[in-house]
């Protein structure tokens, strides 16, 4: 586009074409926001062409879609629930705000479950999101849309976010690269409270560069935030940083749940040990190390989790239309003290207190992203028992949602794909801010084993 080769126009409308004949098909959007992406696209033209490349923003004219849990202004904003349908947002979230100045063009909202509470994309008022690779499959939650939307080639990067695993679950059953940065890297302004800081906002794209210059843009800090990063300084990137070396690198790596009963798939084992190998190859030393995590933290998620599925507004004579774990969650979070709460909160940051010295002495950590290949759309849904649910989503996820709760930035990596053709991934995770060794590490992981040419076979349809 800089080369004027291509104009934005011309790549909005292939996007949107694309959205078009295939979004209903993965369950990618529940809002196609065309007239909004088309004007976007002209004004964008116009800079192209009026403007010195060096003087464009850095996403100008790149399709960004928008994760239906955040605000796009003047547009739908669903939550992915029923009970929503009718909300339109009045104003930006701050970081799409960044987004918007950096020139990036908002194609739809994507699809999300309800509240964002689930590990998988199904809720009732779009088509279930599924991971391009095999469209029996679920595209993971609840970033699911987003997801589905960059493997099945209709947007080339979309923003995501995640409370608990909600960036990396889609990113390993869509085979993208997706990361969930430091607590306190991206705002939650304007409206979205702070509280324990579960919640990150990152970019899901095809190549580690593209999630580096997203994460540039987003990157900002507001007034009031309880949890805030410092920007990088000195005119650095995080673009430039996942370009440069990482020299040899500590790892620490385990492959055992810190879920009580969870069971790793040998799929899921494999792709941690050929990982391993690689790792070992481009000359890092990685170590096995016992399980930093107390099981019991996952326990205490569960209710927090629960206070915050509580904390959504819903008219009363609305309550009977949310889904099934959707009001057995709110059921929990009223049974909840604020005791209770603070009681759990508290236990939480005990229990990182105790892991963060554990994984101190390494620069990253090395683990299966999750402990089973995609799921089939309607496993979770299908038991019927919203309490089992929860239990199969976290036997499910065993390995995500630790990293929300200490706060580490952590990513998926494609690195594998199973006999059945599944994208497998695996996770590391850094320390507190370090997001650059991360980026660095993955490009190193990237250039040695390119995924980004691995494309299901809806790309060429």
């Amino acid at each position: 586009m800089r080369r004027r080769e291509l104009s934005p126009v011309e790549i909005a409308d292939h996007y949107l074409d694309r959205i078009g004949r295939h979004g209903t098909t993965v369950g990618a959007f529940i809002t196609v926001t065309r007239e909004l992406a088309e004007q976007q696209a002209r004004n964008a033209e116009k800079r192209v062409l009026a403007e010195p490349v060096e003087d464009l923003p850095p996403l100008l004219g790149v399709p960004v879609p928008i994760k239906d849990l955040d605000m796009l202004a003047g547009q739908p904003w669903t939550s992915g629930t029923n009970t929503h349908s009718a909300v339109i947002a009045t104003e930006d979230e701050a970081f799409v705000a960044e987004l918007r100045r950096a020139g990036a063009i908002f194609t739809g909202k994507t699809n999300t479950p309800e509240f964002g509470l689930s590990c998988y994309t199904e809720n009732d008022i779009a088509p279930a999101a599924r991971t391009p690779w095999d469209l029996s499959r679920s595209a993971g939650g609840s970033s699911g849309g987003a997801a589905a939307a960059v493997a099945a080639g209709l947007a080339p990067m979309a923003q995501g976010s995640d409370g608990g695993g909600s960036i990396r679950v889609p990113a390993s059953v869509c085979g993208l690269f997706g990361l969930k940065p430091s607590r306190g890297r991206v705002t939650n302004a304007p409206r979205r409270p702070d509280l324990i800081g579960l919640s990150a906002t990152g970019p899901l794209s095809r190549t580690v560069a593209d999630a580096a210059l997203m994460l540039d843009v987003i990157s900002v800090s507001r007034p009031g935030d309880y949890h805030a990063l410092p920007p990088l300084g000195g005119g650095r990137t995080f673009l430039e940083l996942a370009g440069r070396e990482p020299g040899r690198l500590r790892i620490a790596r385990f492959a055992r749940p810190p879920v009580a009963d969870a069971v790793v798939h040998p799929d899921a084992l494999t792709a941690y040990e050929e990982a391993t190998r690689l790792l070992l190859h481009l000359g890092h030393e990685v170590e096995e190390i016992p399980v930093p995590f107390d099981p019991g933290m996952l326990d205490l998620f569960g209710t927090v989790w629960a206070v915050m599925a509580g904390r959504a507004v819903v008219a009363a004579e609305r309550e009977a239309r949310l889904r099934p774990l959707t009001r057995w969650l709110r059921e929990r979070a009223a049974r909840t003290t604020a005791a209770q709460y603070l009681d759990a909160t508290a236990g939480l940051q005990q229990a990182v207190r105790a892991a963060l010295p554990r994984m101190a002495p390494y620069d990253a950590v090395l683990t299966p992203t999750l402990a089973e290949p995609p799921a089939p759309v309607g496993r979770f849904t299908d038991l019927d028992d919203p309490a089992a649910e929860f239990r199969e989503m976290t036997l499910y996820t065993p390995f995500c949602t630790v990293y929300n709760i200490t706060g580490q930035p952590a990513v998926n990596i494609p690195l594998h794909w199973n006999t059945e053709g599944l994208p497998i991934g695996v996770m590391l995770a850094g320390r507190i801010g370090d997001e650059a060794t991360l980026l660095s590490l993955s490009a190193q992981l990237e250039a040695a084993r390119p995924w980004a040419d691995r494309r299901p076979p809806i790309w060429s349809r």
